[in-house]
C-alpha cells in the first residue's frame, strides 16, 4: 500500500471520526448497514492499481471467449434456466486476494467471479461518507475507473437500470428485501436511480405481464434489476406468485442465468498468473497430496456459505454430489494494512458494468468501481470478523493518474 498515506491517515484517525462516519452512512438512507464498516479505506499504489486493472481486464477478456461461453452453458442446474437470456451479463465482478509474489511485490490473486450485481450504489455513498468524515486526502485519489467520477458513475448506473423506461416501471427484485443484509444498497439504489424495491412475494402476474402495487395502484413492470439468488429461494422453500423461470414480458437487468454462468463454476477455466489452480472435485481421480493447501467451495452458495478451509480426505469422500464443488488452492493473503491492532489483509472486488445501450453492439465490460473486504481472521467475509476492529466493508482509493 501507499506507506505515506497510511501513516498520515492512521495519525489523523480518531474514534470520534469513525463514529461520525458510521453514523453518516447508517443514516444516509432508510436502512443502516447490517455489516461491519472498516475504519479505513485502502490506499493503493500506482503499481498495485495497475496490477489490479491488468488482472481484472485479463479475466474480463477470458469470459468473452467462445470456449468459455460454451462451457458456461453447462453451469445452470436442471430446472433453473430462465428464459430470454441476453448475450452477456450486465454486471460482472472479480474478487482478488492481495498477496505477494516471489519478489515481495503485492499481487492480486483471483478468488471469486460473480455475474450478479454487487453493491454498486452503496459503494458510491460510502466514498462520499469517507471523504466527509475520515482523513482521506481531498485531492488526487479516486475509487472509480475509466475516467468516471461520482456524477458520471451515477448516470451510468442509472441509465443501465432504466434503459428507456420510467423509474416506476423498473424494480429492484429481492426476496423479503427488508430482511436482507444488503438492504442498505437497495435504499441507496432508489436514492441514486429512482428504482424502488419490490419483494418477489408482492409481485402480481397476469399472463406474461408483471405488476406491483404502489399507493393502491397497479404499476406495470418493464425492467427487473434482479437481486434474487436461487440458493436462497431453495433454502427458504419460498413460494411466490411469480417464478423466475416463467416466461415474462419484462427485461432482466442482470439476467438470473449469469449468476450460475459466471460464478465459482467458472474458476477452473481461468488460466492466468492472477488465478490460483482450481479444479472441479468431480474431475479429480485422486486428490492433491497437500490438501491442507486447498479450500473446498460449493459452486452455488453466496457470502461464504459452505466454504471449508480445513480440507481432509474423509470430508471429500463424504461428498455425494461432487460435481457441485471445487477445490481451489489457497493463497497467502499479505499483511497489507497497518492498524493499531496489527496488520489486516484485504480482498478487492473489481466491478464492471456491461451495457450495450450505452456501449454499442460491440461493447465490452467497463471497469467502474471497487469494493474491499478487510479481515484478520481465516475467512474474508464481513460476517466472519465481528469481534475484530479495522476490518469489514471498505473501498480502495487509487491515484487519478493511474486509472485507464
Amino acid at each position: 500500500m501507499n506507506p505515506d498515506l497510511r501513516l498520515a491517515y492512521n495519525q489523523a484517525f480518531s474514534a470520534e471520526r469513525y463514529a461520525a462516519y458510521t453514523s453518516t452512512l447508517n443514516t444516509a438512507v432508510k436502512y443502516p448497514a447490517d455489516f461491519r464498516l472498516a475504519e479505513t479505506p485502502l490506499f493503493l499504489t500506482a503499481h498495485l492499481t495497475n496490477e489490479l486493472i491488468a488482472a481484472a481486464t485479463e479475466i474480463a477478456e477470458a469470459i468473452q471467449t467462445p470456449e468459455f461461453k460454451r462451457h458456461s452453458d453447462r453451469a445452470i442446474p436442471a430446472g433453473l434456466a430462465v428464459p430470454n437470456e441476453d448475450r452477456h451479463t450486465t454486471f460482472f465482478q472479480a474478487d482478488f486476494a492481495i498477496c505477494t509474489d516471489a519478489n515481495g511485490n503485492f499481487m492480486p490473486q483471483l478468488i471469486e467471479l460473480q455475474g450478479f450485481p454487487s453493491l454498486f450504489a452503496f459503494q458510491a455513498v460510502m466514498d462520499k461518507a469517507m471523504r466527509q468524515c475520515l482523513p482521506v486526502p481531498p485531492d488526487g485519489l479516486t475509487v472509480y475507473f475509466n475516467g468516471l467520477d461520482a456524477d458520471s458513475y451515477a448516470a451510468l448506473f442509472r441509465n443501465t437500470l432504466l434503459g428507456t423506461s420510467a423509474p416506476e416501471n423498473v424494480i429492484l427484485l429481492e426476496i423479503e428485501p427488508e430482511q436482507q443484509k444488503t438492504r442498505i444498497d437497495f435504499a441507496c439504489t432508489e436514492q441514486m436511480t429512482g428504482v424502488g424495491t419490490v419483494g418477489l412475494e408482492h409481485l402480481i402476474k397476469r399472463g406474461k405481464k408483471l405488476f406491483y402495487k404502489k399507493n393502491g395502484k397497479e404499476i406495470p413492470v418493464e425492467r427487473i434489476y434482479n437481486r434474487v439468488i436461487f440458493d436462497e429461494l431453495s433454502r427458504k422453500n419460498f413460494t411466490a406468485p411469480f417464478h423466475l423461470t416463467d416466461e415474462i414480458d419484462a427485461v432482466w437487468v442482470g439476467h438470473p442465468n449469469w449468476f450460475f454462468k459466471l460464478s465459482k463454476h467458472s474458476l477452473p477455466l481461468i488460466k492466468s498468473k492472477y488465478a490460483p489452480p482450481c479444479f472441479y472435485l468431480s474431475d479429480l481421480a485422486t486428490y492433491p497430496d497437500d490438501l491442507e493447501n486447498y479450500v473446498l467451495k460449493p459452486l452455488f452458495s453466496f457470502a461464504g456459505a459452505g466454504v471449508e478451509v480445513e480440507v481432509t480426505t474423509p470430508m471429500l469422500d463424504g461428498i455425494g454430489n461432487s460435481e457441485h464443488y471445487i477445490l481451489q488452492r489457497k493463497v497467502d493473503y499479505a499483511p497489507l494494512v497497518e492498524t493499531p491492532s496489527g496488520y489486516a489483509k484485504a480482498e478487492v472486488r473489481m466491478m464492471f458494468v456491461w451495457d450495450d445501450a450505452q456501449g454499442g453492439a460491440n461493447s465490452k465490460p467497463l471497469l467502474v468501481n471497487n469494493l474491499v473486504r478487510m479481515s484478520k481472521g481465516k475467512m474474508m467475509g464481513v460476517a466472519f470478523n465481528r469481534e475484530q476492529t479495522w476490518v469489514g466493508a471498505s473501498i480502495a482509493y487509487h491515484p487519478f493518474a493511474h486509472h485507464p
